[in-house]
């Protein structure tokens, strides 16, 4: 109130100060239609889709249409997330066939991975990839097969990496080694011989000394037959296999593992009995939809935000001309719409993720990934957008207030602790990580210090730290204890008591019901109610206009 009372008062030494020059020149009446018409304006614009309507009686379009994308953009990524997950299920099981037909002896949730310590074992598993790849149509349940390219098979490549000469002598301790890095490579073809003998197919030796990794790569083929269930069709994928012997460490150890890359691609020639097609076209109608409701929702919302602009230049304009005054940068962002921003980003992310859907479908793409993120950001946003309606409410809108007027100290605070946090990362990463697996990692710190903040996996923690050395061992209890005492008993107390003491400083003000900027201040000396039919009027921009004329025209005389 005291802030609305400066107002008035400045207003008057105003009109007091330029006596040559005064409002009344061109007629009090004038005067007060203008401020009182621009302040009408001001309220209107901050008034929620349901005060709108009954002040002009327009139907809240954007209010309608969001409720819609709600509906469809969430039933848009339900269809596309159970078609992801039958993709990314039938890839996860492939590789576990891969390492179950190719690597001799693998079980899963082996401790410590695959590894072989001998050269034998070496010499026998690289046969045995051989042997398994060779007679693979006779081993395999799944329908998988040879890649052709212009009418021959692609062949098994077994590649080994070493250096290009070394002579080593651990007794004596001396070695002369060049690091420069060779590269051989032998190919096999799917081609059984009679007697299933595998020597006339491999004809190589391992230097262990020399060597670095060996890498077997072959490629197969197979189709996704359970999507035809889901009345999609099949997609044909080309696994790129990679089994990998890697010695680099030259610790006695060698490790094993297989990856794989996939492609997805059309399968040429195809035939499901029973389907037409519909459910396809249906499918892209669908997205097409989605598509066409976003981007209307997005000429709507950048619409609101240009003309918040525009009128904020005008405010700005006015209380400079008027009271002499500069609007503070927050009553400026009062004019631009943070919730209009964040359905404009979810409108963009939904028409290009739609757009790759469609592309999918057609089979002319294949990024699965890149559409599942952008159709899971924008539903994410689509639905934090449904608080902005709940704020129409009081009891719901105090809490979006508190988030709004909280998030700057909470940034600054996240600011601060990040560089305690950070550091406590780098040291685990330094001290603990050759003892404990969590602290490998510069990643896996960070994620493992952030599960001890929220107290999840304390004791085995600790627990993994108590047979190692006494120095290391003391050094991670104090590493531990400090860092969950700091975190968990002054960090999180600190951040929420920010957020409550922020709440307790909105409700105080709500209750007292006082305008808190001067933009409240100006806007609350209109007393027209939606229902008083004063807002009917279409002159507000002419005066405006005028209003705006006169100010720079006195500012000029003086």
């Amino acid at each position: 109130m005291e802030e609305s009372e400066s107002l008035v008062a400045a207003r008057s030494e105003e009109r007091r100060s330029n006596g040559h020059c005064r409002w009344s020149a061109h007629s009090p009446s004038l005067e007060s239609k203008v401020v009182e018409d621009l302040r009408r304006r001001l309220k209107y614009f901050f008034m929620n889709p349901c005060q709108k309507y009954r002040a002009r009686g327009r139907k809240p379009w954007k209010l309608m249409l969001q409720i819609l994308k709600i509906a469809i953009i969430t039933v848009q990524l339900v269809s596309f997330g159970l078609s992801n997950e039958m993709m990314v299920t039938f890839k996860d099981e492939n590789l576990m066939t891969f390492r179950h037909l190719f690597l001799k002896g693998y079980k899963e949730q082996q401790l410590g991975g695959h590894a072989l310590y001998t050269k034998a074992d070496v010499y026998d598993h690289i046969y045995y990839v051989i042997d398994r790849y060779v007679k693979l149509q006779n081993l395999t349940v799944g329908n998988l097969a040879y890649e052709r390219v212009g009418g021959e098979y692609t062949p098994l490549s077994v590649c080994q990496e070493f250096y290009r000469n070394s002579s080593i002598d651990p007794g004596n301790e001396t070695f002369d080694i060049d690091p420069h890095i060779d590269k051989e490579c032998i190919s096999i073809f799917p081609v059984q011989s009679d007697d299933g003998s595998l020597a006339t197919h491999t004809n190589f030796s391992l230097d262990f000394k020399r060597l670095l990794s060996v890498n077997m790569y072959l490629t197969l083929k197979t189709i996704n037959l359970q999507t035809v269930r889901h009345h999609e069709l099949p997609d044909c994928y080309i696994f790129h296999i990679i089994i990998m012997f890697d010695n680099r460490a030259h610790s006695g150890k060698i490790k094993v593992d297989v990856e794989n890359d996939v492609r997805i691609n059309e399968c040429r020639d195809w035939n499901v009995e029973g389907t037409s097609g519909s459910n396809d076209y249906l499918l892209l109608l669908f997205d097409s939809v989605v598509i066409l409701a976003c981007f209307t929702s997005l000429i709507l919302c950048m619409r609101s935000v240009i003309n918040g602009i525009q009128l904020q230049f005008e405010f700005n304009t006015f209380f400079h001309a008027y009271y002499n005054k500069i609007v503070t940068l927050s009553d400026r962002m009062e004019f631009v719409n943070g919730w209009y921003i964040l359905i404009i980003i979810s409108d963009m992310l939904t028409i290009v993720g739609s757009a790759l859907k469609i592309g999918i479908q057609t089979k002319y793409l294949t990024s699965y990934d890149v559409c599942s993120i952008l159709l899971g950001t924008a539903t994410m946003l689509v639905w934090v957008g449904v608080i902005r309606y709940l704020g129409f409410f009081r009891k719901y809108n105090i809490l979006i207030l508190t988030l709004r007027a909280a998030f700057p100290n909470v940034i600054r605070f996240c600011c601060c602790v990040a560089m305690i946090y950070l550091g406590y990362c780098f040291c685990g990463w330094i001290v603990l990580g050759p003892y404990h697996d969590k602290f490998r990692t510069l990643d896996k710190v960070t994620e493992c210090l952030f599960s001890l903040i929220n107290g999840d996996d304390m004791y085995a923690t600790f627990l993994k730290m108590r047979d190692k050395g006494y120095m290391v061992w003391l050094f991670s209890r104090l590493y531990l204890y400090s860092f969950i005492s700091i975190f968990i008993y002054m960090v999180l107390s600190l951040f929420i008591a920010l957020i409550t003491d922020t709440y307790e400083t909105i409700k105080h003000l709500q209750q007292d019901k006082a305008p808190v900027s001067q933009l409240l201040a100006f806007i609350a000396e209109c007393r027209d109610e939606p229902e008083s039919g004063r807002y009917q009027t279409d002159e507000e921009p002419t005066s405006c206009c005028l209003f705006s004329c006169c100010c720079f025209g006195c500012r000029k005389k003086m």
